[in-house]
């Protein structure tokens, strides 16, 4: 149990490095409140809150497994995060084993809310709405945007303070550009449950990352939901070109990577930016979607095989070691068998270092929902296999590839094995890279980036080999 008069909160944070980034700026807010973070789960916890996901059918069952094992402890339990902005009231109607379902308005004042909860005072659940028609984007509202939007403080609290709390130790921070997306991709929900894109000002983001490095990180990943948007709402596309070199200037910083970028959107300058600025990354989370333009006009998105490929072949003559991943959808509605051989001709020609294989599912409120030509089951099932067994055919290759490269690793783990990850590798989802054959009597340190050779690889995995050693 908490110490008397002490209020004690366990944070259980699901889904993506956004939600990652929510869950520090409440436990801020809430430290800010009076509430004492637990180590932990909940052991020690008089409140347990779960910031959930609902981008896929895959990550709300996560969501409400959690929440139910949550409540299972006896603990006072609050849902707060995408399922809960998106469901609300309807969620709580189903779900009754939460005290309180909270969206995105509550953040602000989560203490108070927490402190109804575990008063044992009613809390209202959030009533969801199409965050789309709230906010204006153009950069004559912008201000407006920015004092409405409906997402943890941007950068501090009232009192000065940050508003953040860093949830571990880990050498890599994600800094959030924006919030909210304007693309209107048929098959995606996002943009309605969180918003208009809105861009936080540059001299924020610069601030934060100067926290963050002060606080031990020494990579950080800038995140949103389309960085290649970001500044346009500030009237001035090539804000992130600028932003870039001034944030890898940062005192501590050793390297910046950027996450979440449209291709139709990657201009030549930002690309440029991304593939030579001294101390960013030359990495390229591409959100190709598919490849067969007849496919991507479905999905309502742009591009086809020829100019994805076009596209990398100008990465890789700036930078021919970049990395480059991507996410794909098989089964969308329409899909033929012509469609999957072209996507798979795409994926053998790209050499991409990490590709994740979704086999498409209705989401609700989506345009796709309504599409003629829906896929069995069955079918669905069997393309991801298909195309998931080439891509890990792919993957392997392409690291194979990096045999005998020069990398950068970023020492993140230190046990019986050295273990980070070199520049092509983002965090936690692109593999990581085993550092060997260090001299006796030379230990590096968490945090450090270590200059190796690849010798040998493991599916995505590099081994490396300390260079000098």
């Amino acid at each position: 149990m908490s110490e008397p008069n002490k209020r004690s909160v366990a944070l259980l944070t699901l889904g993506c490095a956004r939600n990652e980034v929510d869950s520090e700026e409440l436990a801020a807010r809430l430290g800010a409140g009076g509430w004492t973070l637990t180590e932990g789960e909940s052991e020690n916890a008089d409140v347990i809150v779960v910031n959930t996901c609902g981008f896929i059918d895959s990550a709300k069952k996560d969501s409400i497994d959690t929440v139910l094992a949550a409540a299972d402890t006896g603990k006072k339990v609050v849902a707060v995060g995408c399922l809960a902005e998106r469901y609300g009231d309807e969620l709580a109607a189903s779900l009754p084993e939460a005290d309180a379902i909270l969206g995105f308005d509550s953040y602000a004042d989560i203490a108070a809310r927490l402190d109804d909860v575990a008063a044992g005072r009613e809390v209202p659940a959030h009533r969801p709405r199409d965050r789309r028609t709230l906010l204006p984007v153009s950069p004559a509202h912008r201000p407006a945007a920015a004092a409405e939007v409906a997402l943890p403080g941007h950068a501090w609290l009232p009192n000065g303070g940050v508003a953040r709390t860093r949830l571990d130790d880990s050498p890599v921070a994600y800094l959030k550009l924006a919030s909210g997306c304007d693309r209107r991709c048929s098959f995606c929900a996002i943009p309605s449950f969180r918003g208009a894109f809105v861009s936080r000002p540059p001299a924020d983001v610069l601030a934060e990352a100067r926290w963050l490095a002060d606080s031990g990180a020494r990579e950080i990943v800038l995140v949103s939901e389309n960085s290649t948007s970001y500044g346009k709402d500030l009237g001035d596309l090539r804000t992130l070109e600028r932003l870039l070199p001034e944030l890898a200037a940062v005192d501590g910083i050793e390297r910046l990577r950027v996450s979440y970028l449209q291709p139709a959107e990657l201009r030549p300058s930002l690309l440029q930016a991304i593939a030579t600025t001294p101390g960013v990354a030359p990495y390229f989370d591409l959100s190709f979607q598919h490849s067969s333009a007849t496919v991507l006009r479905r999905m309502k998105r742009f591009g086809s095989t020829e100019s994805f490929l076009q596209l990398l072949a100008q990465i890789r003559e700036l930078a021919p070691h970049a990395g480059a991943r991507s996410n794909i959808i098989v089964g969308f509605p329409g899909e033929t068998e012509d469609d999957l051989a072209e996507l798979e001709a795409f994926l053998d020609g790209a050499r991409l270092d990490v590709v994740g294989v979704f086999g498409y599912s209705d989401e609700d409120g989506t345009e796709a929902v309504g599409f003629d030509g829906k896929l069995d089951a069955e079918v669905i099932a069997e393309r991801v296999e298909r195309i998931s067994e080439t891509v890990t055919e792919l993957i392997a290759q392409r690291a194979e590839d990096r045999i005998g490269e020069q990398v950068q690793v970023l020492v993140e783990e230190i046990s019986d094995q050295i273990v980070g990850r070199a520049a092509h590798q983002g965090p936690d989802v692109d593999g990581s890279t085993i550092l060997v054959g260090f001299e006796p009597g030379y230990h590096p340190s968490r945090g450090e980036i270590v200059t190796a050779e690849v010798v040998d690889t493991d599916g995505a995995d590099l081994v490396a080999t300390v260079a000098g050693s």
